[in-house]
């Protein structure tokens, strides 16, 4: 995992299609406890494989570069297989694919933050370079686990949403379309919403 300070690049600017955040946040009593409160939620958002439980919606697979299902906390260059209700892509063999690009830490002044940012990408061992996803590779989604204080947050960002509609098989450029669709309307918010909240649970 990286140092360094990310608020403000790890993010990348929104240019085009839909942004969405969602944030939750909570006050501890003490420092000790805030502390505690960000331990569990680092490692809630780096336990991939536990995210459809925290969610309650899509199943969330960790898999390592070469592909291959792993039970521990996730690294840059691994690979998030995502299986959203309803048909999958078939790009991706039935499921929907993202790449961890960056995993970093901070710590200055009485802050700290965990961050994991991912992108749609390709299905790691199919040979395509079509993206495995709903969303053209454009789009990031960047988690926060951020101590200031007493103060714990865990957020979500995602920026540059465009439906993945150059796919080259006919199924998948409408099935997300659709998708794409939907989650420019708002309805993936509840899910993000409920994985940062859940972060921050007891």
């Amino acid at each position: 995992m990286e140092k360094g300070n990310f608020k403000g690049d790890l993010i990348p600017p929104q240019y085009r299609g839909s942004s969405m955040d969602a944030e939750e946040k909570r006050s501890a009593c003490s420092i000790a406890e805030a502390n505690s409160i960000f331990e569990r939620a680092c490692g809630r958002l780096l336990a991939v494989n536990t995210w459809g439980k925290l969610a309650g919606v899509s199943a969330f697979q960790l898999m390592d570069a070469s592909g291959v299902s792993v039970e521990r906390a996730a690294r840059e260059g691994d690979y998030i297989r995502i299986d959203i209700p309803g048909p999958g892509t078939m790009a991706g063999m039935g499921y929907d694919w993202v790449r961890v690009e960056e995993v970093k830490s901070f710590e200055k002044d009485g802050t700290a933050e965990v961050a994991m940012k991912v992108r749609p990408c390709a299905h790691p061992v199919s040979g395509s370079p079509e993206t495995a996803h709903f969303l053209q590779d454009t789009a990031t989604s960047t988690f926060i686990i951020r101590r200031k204080g007493n103060e714990v947050s865990a957020e979500e960002h995602g920026r540059n949403e465009v439906a993945n509609t150059d796919t080259v098989g006919l199924i998948d450029k409408g099935r997300n379309m659709v998708v794409g669709l939907a989650a420019k309307l708002g309805l993936s918010y509840p899910q993000w919403k409920s994985l940062v909240r859940a972060f921050l649970a007891d």
